[in-house]
């Protein structure tokens, strides 16, 4: 009776059933052992390549190494000649300083770009848009140089200056103790403001129109629905920018490398360039790595700051 069907199979498939699907889901907890695994290639790159070149480093600040002989057990002392050096106190003053140039005024020219965009409608916004983030892919020697040429005394600058009469604004930018520093920061601003913006905007195109409407209907001007409805949601992607700008002003190397190298003087000095000539020019390996640890803490102290500041209720 080959195409007649067994008495009780239809029955049993269907109680068989569950405890099929029961076993495919597995006991507690094998979800999230199941998803630990696919981040488990991510997690041991990442120890190799940050973690454990971090902790390398702290051990190497703990010697007396030049590189290349044997290392020399100094416990803190490389700590305590950090903290002697009068250059600690210049460079942190410089880092505060950069983090106006690289992370508030972009945020707040970004802020300023979503406002309007949001508020009215540009013909060739698209273009507008594209200019403005085309400096962020430059890379940041090819920016350092173009800044460099357009603040040399014969360049750009002063030509356009002594075009328009301010012959007694002509000046050597990058030589001059008080405006070097202010000539790096407005190049690091250049960069940074069409990070910001296309950040901050692709944040806006998420909040609700009916919320610009409704503002609008309870007659709220520019400024009004600004504060009102854009700065409000905006919230989350605010707090990602001025994080990761604020990292990138604490770890400022290339532009002040090659546009100053932290002249004239020590007038725009950054940790970041003292540890590399401490490691790589003076041969003070072990100091070059305490400056490291220092940096790596200044970065964890504002990042867990700008979390907290964000994160609140």
């Amino acid at each position: 009776m080959g195409g007649a069907p067994i008495p009780g199979a239809t029955t049993a498939r269907l109680l068989s059933a569950p405890i099929a699907v029961r076993r495919r889901r597995g006991g507690p907890g094998e979800s999230g052992r199941t998803a630990y695994l696919y981040l488990l290639p991510a997690l041991i790159v990442y120890t190799l390549f940050t973690m454990l070149p971090i902790l390398q480093g702290g051990l190497i600040s703990l010697f007396n190494w030049d590189g290349v002989s044997p290392m020399t057990w100094v416990g803190l002392g490389n700590y305590l000649s950090l903290c002697n050096d009068p250059l600690l106190l210049t460079a942190l003053v410089h880092s505060l300083i950069y983090i106006v140039f690289y992370a508030l005024l972009p945020v707040a020219l970004g802020l300023l770009l979503v406002a309007v965009m949001t508020r009215t409608r540009i013909r060739g916004q698209a273009a507008f848009r594209t200019a403005l983030f085309l400096p962020y892919t430059l890379a940041s020697v090819v920016v350092a140089i173009c800044w460099r040429w357009i603040y040399a005394p014969d360049a750009s600058l002063n030509s356009l200056l002594r075009l328009i009469g301010l012959d007694g604004l002509v000046r050597p930018w990058l030589g001059d103790f008080f405006w070097a520093i202010f000539g790096i920061g407005i190049a690091a601003t250049w960069v940074w403001v069409g990070f910001t913006m296309v950040l901050l905007l692709a944040g806006a195109q998420r909040i609700p129109r009916e919320l610009y409407d409704a503002a609008r209907v309870d007659g709220a001007g520019p400024i009004q629905e600004f504060f009102a409805v854009t700065l409000p949601g905006l919230r989350y992607e605010l707090g990602v920018t001025l994080l990761l700008t604020v990292i990138v002003a604490l770890r400022n190397f290339e532009l002040v490398l090659v546009m100053t190298r932290g002249g004239p003087g020590t007038s725009t000095t950054t940790p970041t360039l003292i540890l590399y000539l401490s490691a790589f020019q003076t041969g003070q390996v072990g100091l070059g790595a305490a400056w490291g640890v220092l940096i790596t803490v200044l970065i964890l102290a504002a990042s867990l700051m700008i979390q907290r500041l964000f994160d609140r209720d």
